[in-house]
């Protein structure tokens, strides 16, 4: 309830009737306490670890150096990303009301079906983000235990798409912490990589398995109508009815929003019924996601804060963000993410320790979606990789094994992608 209040909280707030400030916070991180027991051992440790050393550089900062802080709105550190993600998980009651299930017919099997399995999520997930991975996982699962090569392309499809898609948390932060980006130039660079990152996935797989016998998903127009449909009710939104919110903010009110509408047909019961039962089962499931994201974006502040008083905002980690400042902070934050840290912890940090101008925020956005794209695929405690082990059994650590020669070949292109962009701007 905790979590749908501050959903609540979140879009009241689009309209200036939010009744107190850094409501949404305190009611985030009060849900965060309540579901800690439940929160996966190292999740908990990673995301805990980040908190307490953000409020530990706060606390320096404010006694060492003499900092103002607003302590008041320390909690508000990346509140409207999980607002989003809150809000998109509400897809998930836009479907099939009856609950049975559709007959599953012949499967596809073979490249195709890979390839399908991989379009599949990858389309799917600009728009629903991990939720996509269940929904086709489970619906794979039917016929049997999924194999690796059906785990790999769920995780890979899922993962590129953070290069381009405008719906993903990624870009919800990188929109944030890069206000004068070019989505355009983003879009031409980083969707070419992520179709490329499906063929060399098809191909490495192909090489590595027996595809013959491994079912695909078999991808239909009727099955992108929802996303295209969403998709463009948000650039409507964006370019003519509220131009003045930014398109993390119309995602988080529009999904809800058409969820609900979609539900209402049945009668208003039924539409209680069901966001009452995704209030009690789904949120409380995002509890890692939400835990990880409020801790980075504490740690953000804390990190910012230290430095801007101990420096006098004059100290910045690179001079100039060009092609060899993307490169090696592309890299490092992939290397962070093998190790067990997520993209955002490394994202966050980079960020508060630059001072970009509007001719470099681009570059920045770019090598932060990259880096996201390929550290999630690879990351054992990344959210897809811990999310499969806990739906489907396997390892994050077997997954990174899987993953660390796609990961190899994707850092090469991103870096090429890197090199070209910079030419470009």
């Amino acid at each position: 309830m905790l979590i749908l209040t501050g959903l609540f909280l979140q879009i009241l707030g689009f309209t200036g009737l939010s009744p107190l400030p850094h409501l949404v916070g305190y009611a985030l991180w009060l849900a965060t306490v309540l579901l800690w027991r439940d929160i996966p051992r190292r999740t908990r440790w990673q995301a805990g670890t980040l908190a307490a050393i953000g409020l530990g550089l706060l606390g320096l900062a404010w006694t060492r150096f003499d900092a103002t802080i607003a302590w008041p709105a320390v909690l508000d550190g990346n509140t409207y990303v999980v607002a989003m993600l809150v809000g998109v998980s509400f897809i998930g009651l836009v479907g099939n009301r009856s609950g049975s299930a559709r007959p599953l017919g012949r499967p596809i099997t073979g490249k195709r079906g890979t390839a399908g399995t991989w379009l599949g999520v990858h389309l799917l997930g600009t728009i629903l983000n991990l939720s996509t991975v269940f929904m086709i996982g489970d619906r794979l699962a039917r016929r049997a235990p999924l194999n690796t090569p059906q785990l790999l392309a769920l995780n890979r499809g899922l993962s590129s798409a953070a290069l381009w898609s405008p719906f993903f948390a990624s870009m919800g932060v990188v929109m944030t912490l890069t206000p004068a980006m070019n989505y355009t130039q983003i879009l031409v660079i980083g969707l070419p990589v992520a179709l490329i990152s499906g063929i060399l996935t098809l191909f490495e797989l192909s090489r590595r398995f027996d595809l013959a016998e491994v079912a695909g998903f078999s991808l239909s127009p009727r099955s992108l109508l929802m996303p295209l449909g969403m998709a463009a009710l948000v650039m409507l939104f964006h370019y003519r009815v509220t131009p003045e919110l930014g398109i993390v903010s119309i995602i988080t009110l529009l999904l809800p929003t058409v969820a609900l509408a979609s539900n209402l047909p049945a009668g208003s019961r039924w539409t209680l019924h069901r966001v009452r039962q995704h209030t009690l089962i789904r949120l409380p499931a995002m509890r890692g996601e939400i835990a990880l994201f409020l801790s980075a974006g504490l740690l953000t502040l804390g990190l910012s804060t230290l430095i801007n008083a101990a420096t006098g905002n004059e100290w910045t980690l690179f001079a100039h963000f060009g092609t060899g400042e993307a490169i090696l902070s592309f890299l490092t934050i992939v290397a962070s993410a093998i190790i067990g840290l997520h993209p955002i912890i490394g994202v966050s940090v980079l960020a508060s320790m630059l001072d970009l101008t509007a001719d470099r925020q681009t570059l920045f956005a770019f090598t932060a979606l990259a880096s996201w794209a390929v550290g999630t695929s690879v990351g054992p405690l990344s959210g897809i990789n811990l999310s499969l082990q806990g739906r489907y059994g396997i390892s994050g650590y077997r997954m990174m094994r899987h993953n660390l020669g796609y990961a190899l070949v994707m850092s090469g292109l991103v870096v090429a992608a890197i090199v070209a962009l910079d030419q470009w701007l």
